[in-house]
């Protein structure tokens, strides 16, 4: 397993340095826990399934190594009758298409944040509710209540078996045009034309709308394009996100604005689920928990760290305090 994962890591380094040439003089991955021992019995041979799982995001980030992880955890305690195939960068489509490639079964599984799901539980928009969870042991609790189960479960009615909740992380504000410092500047930037990609969420548009900002729903694997060539000035994202996604390339300010806590959700279709022996849906749930588990931590180490590289790449952060994120969160009260 370590000779297995440390070859992950190092391809995964790879990819990041590919991705960051020109910047030999800074860290390309943060030093990350390796993941924990997988044990536990072999299944019994109930035939054997190759899954196709698609996600957002690189190589380098923590919703890809964990997903790496599950695909382990699977293979090894069905001695290789399951495989997962992981497709990173939109490969296969964003978030909502991938969704629905789950209900039609044209997709084994996916890995989107809970904010476009909110158009199959609509339960889930608390989540994206601005400054209701101030801290991540906060959000831990909540993804691991029985409140949260109950969303889980919910998808069952949609063609959809949700597994479990990770962390996509706190969303931070960049943009193109100035440093932003308070809701003032963030309505001023909209006088000077900026808009600022959200996801299609009616409570991301509430949030920025109620700023004085122009939000423009607009699918992730556009965004790095839009915002070169202009069509968005901003948007808003975990820092592990911006960083391995390169965004600090056409995105000069930042704002650690913590407005927003998006857990990821670890989705199967329910054709592929009910395809699975008893026993393989029960490790496919147990190993989705343990990798769920695993993402958390990664994202933990990941956050700080990737806000410095981002700095040390030249984006400007502005870190707000106290008495700038109560001016935010006074702005924010009608959503």
């Amino acid at each position: 397993m370590k000779t297995l994962w440390s070859s992950t890591l190092t391809l995964a380094g790879a990819a990041s340095l590919t991705l960051g040439m020109g910047l030999n003089a800074h860290a390309q991955m943060p030093e990350l826990s390796e993941p924990p021992a997988i044990d536990g019995e072999v299944a019994g041979d109930h035939g054997t399934h190759t899954i196709r799982m698609g996600i957002g995001l690189a190589e380098t980030s923590p919703q890809y190594l964990s997903s790496q992880y599950f695909g382990e955890i699977l293979s090894q305690r069905t001695e290789g009758r399951i495989t997962v195939n992981v497709f990173p960068n939109s490969q296969l489509g964003d978030d909502v298409q991938m969704m629905e490639m789950l209900q039609t079964g044209t997709l084994d599984m996916s890995y989107p944040s809970s904010s476009p799901a909110v158009t199959y539980v609509p339960e889930l928009a608390a989540f994206d509710l601005p400054f209701l969870l101030p801290t991540r042991e906060a959000a831990v609790a909540v993804m691991q209540s029985d409140v949260a189960q109950s969303m889980l479960d919910a998808f069952d009615d949609n063609g959809i078996k949700a597994l479990a909740f990770s962390e996509n992380g706190y969303r931070q504000l960049t943009n193109s045009a100035r440093p932003v410092t308070s809701p003032e500047d963030v309505a001023g930037l909209n006088v000077s034309g900026l808009t600022i990609r959200t996801m299609e969420n009616p409570v991301h548009l509430s949030i920025w709308q109620t700023l004085g900002a122009n939000p423009t729903p607009m699918a992730f694997g556009e965004l790095f394009s839009a915002m070169e060539q202009g069509v968005v000035d901003g948007q808003e994202n975990p820092w592990s996100t911006i960083l391995t996604s390169n965004f600090h390339e056409v995105q000069e300010y930042g704002t650690q604005s913590r407005h927003v806590y998006t857990p990821f959700i670890i989705m199967m279709s329910e054709r592929t689920w009910d395809s699975l022996a008893p026993e393989y849906q029960a490790l496919v749930q147990e190993a989705a928990r343990q990798s769920a588990e695993y993402e958390i931590q990664l994202a933990t180490e990941y956050d700080d760290w990737a806000r410095d590289q981002l700095e040390a790449r030249g984006m400007q952060i502005t870190r707000l305090d106290d008495e700038q994120i109560a001016a935010f969160q006074e702005a924010v009260q009608p959503v």
